[in-house]
């Protein structure tokens, strides 16, 4: 397995949680058996030593930048591992961009060949909130062209996992 995909976010703030339920529905269509998948939470640091040695890496989270919810946005790896260090270095202020700033230091030659990251805006992020409707069509969404991205040979409309 040289590819990793790491969904970021916290299962308990509504649409946060984008990242932690796209890792849980890759399991459940069993791509689990042809990629390495982890569910990273929140914490971005653990993140970066699980990206060593790996080929490629698919980061997926929410975001909020004031697009409609369940815009999906695709980003070079590079382009993010260029953010400024947080203020303060602990744990609480570290996020995933700074995971990808932090991982490109620390493992060097070992750090990935490619980073993709994947955003799908978010609606709600309050405490307690559910995913939302448009949110979880979307991780849907995702969730099945990354299955037929990475295991082509299994196709949704054979096995019934199409999102309709």
């Amino acid at each position: 397995m040289d590819t990793l995909i790491i969904g970021c976010g916290n299962w308990w703030c509504g649409d946060d949680a984008v990242g932690p339920t796209l890792i849980q529905r890759l399991r459940e269509l069993g791509l689990d058996s042809y990629v390495r998948l982890l569910d990273a939470g929140t914490t971005a640091l653990d993140a970066a030593f699980q990206m060593r040695g790996m080929q490629r890496v698919i980061l997926v989270d929410a975001a909020s930048t004031g697009q409609a919810p369940g815009t999906l946005l695709q980003l070079s790896g590079e382009l993010l591992e260029q953010v400024s260090p947080p203020q303060a270095l602990n744990t609480h202020t570290l996020r995933w961009d700074h995971s990808l700033a932090f991982g490109r230091w620390w493992l060097q030659e070992e750090y990935p060949r490619e980073i993709l990251v994947y955003l799908i805006e978010g609606a709600c992020f309050d405490p307690g909130a559910p995913l939302s409707d448009t949110v979880a069509l979307h991780v849907e969404v995702l969730a099945q062209q990354l299955m037929a991205e990475l295991h082509p040979d299994r196709s949704p409309s054979t096995h019934g996992d199409d999102p309709e």
